[in-house]
């Protein structure tokens, strides 16, 4: 993870645990966690044969056909889960909807993607990052939730003279409670530059996702994220930024 301005992120060394993450969200609205811890936190070793697994369910991602702005740039799946005291569900496919205030670009229509894959999202390592933001979540409100679970998987690619843009409605909420990003991969892209700021917009921190496991937790009310768009290393051949994005929202 490149450094981040003035700001000390979650690490193995440092003890990273539930009850830390839940205090620097508490504090900054915000945390960030490097490879080393996100792999501790998931609650086991990963070996290298399933993280190459489950980078490789981001291979042939069906295009995003609802950019508005006739960008062919980005690739998605998406999936729903109800987590509770029962556990963790996965809800039946169903469209991904936010309103044009959260979302200018793209918002105020319902958005049916192609589901996530089973091998993926019924796998362990997806399952534990649902589970750790869910324990996170639970600790930060004070008591166990319900929550509905969207988990989208993104890749963003970019040619000589064509960005990629991760976010392409620019410094945004999700409207929704907590948001997790998981940096997946990268390959051949330069920049790709994750900003946050508080509701107001003054800035907090910039920050590059540069490691497969690097990740952040945003309390999705208190701070505005966006990311820079990524362009070619080698313009022969495309830039890709892969990732993960888990957002919780509290339900009846």
């Amino acid at each position: 993870m490149a450094a981040a301005s003035a700001v000390s992120r979650l690490s193995k060394a440092s003890g990273g645990d539930g009850v830390r993450l839940a205090d620097s969200i508490e504090s900054r609205g915000f945390v960030l966690i490097d490879e080393p811890a996100m792999r501790h936190l998931l609650g086991a070793e990963i070996s290298q044969t399933e993280a190459a697994v489950f980078a490789d369910g981001w291979n042939g991602l069906p295009l995003d056909e609802y950019m508005a702005d006739g960008g062919r740039y980005r690739r998605r799946r998406h999936a729903v889960y109800l987590a509770d005291a029962g556990g963790l569900t996965r809800q039946p496919n169903q469209p991904h909807y936010q309103s044009l205030a959260h979302n200018p670009l793209n918002g105020g229509i319902a958005r049916w993607f192609a589901p996530i894959s089973t091998d993926i999202g019924d796998g362990p390592i997806l399952r534990s990052v649902i589970r750790l933001l869910v324990s996170v979540s639970d600790r930060l409100r004070g008591t166990p939730g319900r929550w509905r679970v969207e988990v989208h998987q993104f890749r963003i690619e970019a040619h000589a003279g064509e960005v990629g843009q991760p976010t392409p409605e620019g410094m945004h909420r999700d409207g929704v409670d907590f948001v997790l990003v998981m940096l997946i991969g990268r390959h051949n892209a330069a920049q790709g530059v994750t900003a946050i700021t508080d509701a107001v917009r003054a800035p907090l921190v910039s920050v590059q996702l540069s490691q497969p496991f690097d990740a952040m937790i945003l309390d999705d009310a208190r701070v505005r994220h966006g990311v820079s768009p990524i362009e070619p290393v080698d313009p022969a051949r495309p830039a890709i930024r892969d990732a993960l994005v888990v957002t919780l929202t509290a339900t009846r």
